[in-house]
């Protein structure tokens, strides 16, 4: 038997893993002297609400070689063998401590650097679960998604420079600046790394410009996993561009999977930023 497991910075909480059929292993959130597991005992929601009450940023903490192997431990105990997803290496430790842990299994533990976060991570997760369906052993599904990984594009529109200023990203006047003139932030992950990609004045531009940038990668393969985010405590900006992007989905998906983005980016990007997750064409 073949598990999944993979690491909350994939914006997948206990409830949905159990749904997946999948392992979860959280990353941890501190609020000043509270600390939790994030998607265990800290949902999305309950972040953002904790999120937007507080004065200072919170602190994310990777996930360390001693968690890696009791879990390793735990899934293989009944002869199973385990595929790992984590975080891009280039984000965090994450993938390294996993690694290292894995290396005392023979060969049972395989981990998969994402080189992505986020809703990236999480549609690498459901072609993962999909290779698992079709009988695939774990070596191929392995390979196949270190293959497929470099086709993922992750784009985010920032509704807010605020996050990025507290966490030291910018600077407090190009933050400042960028509010007064309703400036939006295009980013992406690129390489395994956040990188910003264009800027535009206001949200309708800024979606139109987004989904220039979809277009520039070539599309998206449909018949690949793809996946929306948002952040926050509502969905009302997923919706405007739900609206502003029709072209892109009409006739080619009645259904247009969304969730919630969690602690992991959630804490530099902010509420109200959407985002798009997809394998290029």
């Amino acid at each position: 038997m073949i598990k999944i497991l993979v690491d909350s910075a994939s914006d997948v909480e206990k409830q949905e893993a159990d749904e997946l059929g999948i392992e979860l292993i959280p990353m941890k959130v501190r609020f000043g002297d509270e600390e939790y597991s994030d998607g265990i005992n800290l949902s999305h929601r309950e972040f953002f609400e904790k999120l937007i009450e507080s004065n200072e940023l919170p602190q994310t903490s990777q996930i360390n070689e001693f968690a890696w192997e009791e879990r390793f431990e735990q899934l293989t105990a009944d002869g199973s063998e385990v595929i790992a997803i984590t975080i891009s290496s280039k984000l965090s430790g994450t993938y390294s401590c996993a690694m290292k842990a894995a290396e005392k299994f023979g060969g049972k533990v395989r981990v998969v650097d994402s080189i992505q976060a986020c809703i990236g991570e999480r549609i690498l997760l459901l072609y993962a679960i999909r290779l698992v369906k079709a009988g695939k052993s774990g070596a191929e599904i392995v390979k196949e998604l270190d293959d497929k990984k470099n086709k993922i594009q992750l784009l985010a529109v920032l509704d807010t420079l605020v996050y990025l200023r507290k966490g030291g990203r910018i600077s407090s006047v190009a933050a400042i600046a960028g509010e007064m003139l309703s400036i939006k932030p295009v980013i992406s992950v690129t390489d395994g790394e956040v990188k910003l990609v264009g800027k535009a004045i206001g949200s309708k531009k800024s979606n139109n410009l987004l989904n220039q940038l979809v277009e520039k990668c070539g599309g998206i393969d449909f018949d690949m996993p793809y996946v929306l985010g948002y952040s926050g405590l509502s969905d009302e900006y997923l919706k405007k561009y739900l609206k502003d992007s029709e072209h892109l989905w009409k006739g080619k998906a009645e259904n247009i999977p969304s969730n919630m983005i969690g602690s992991t980016i959630g804490t530099h990007v902010g509420p109200n930023a959407i985002a798009v997750a997809f394998f290029a064409k």
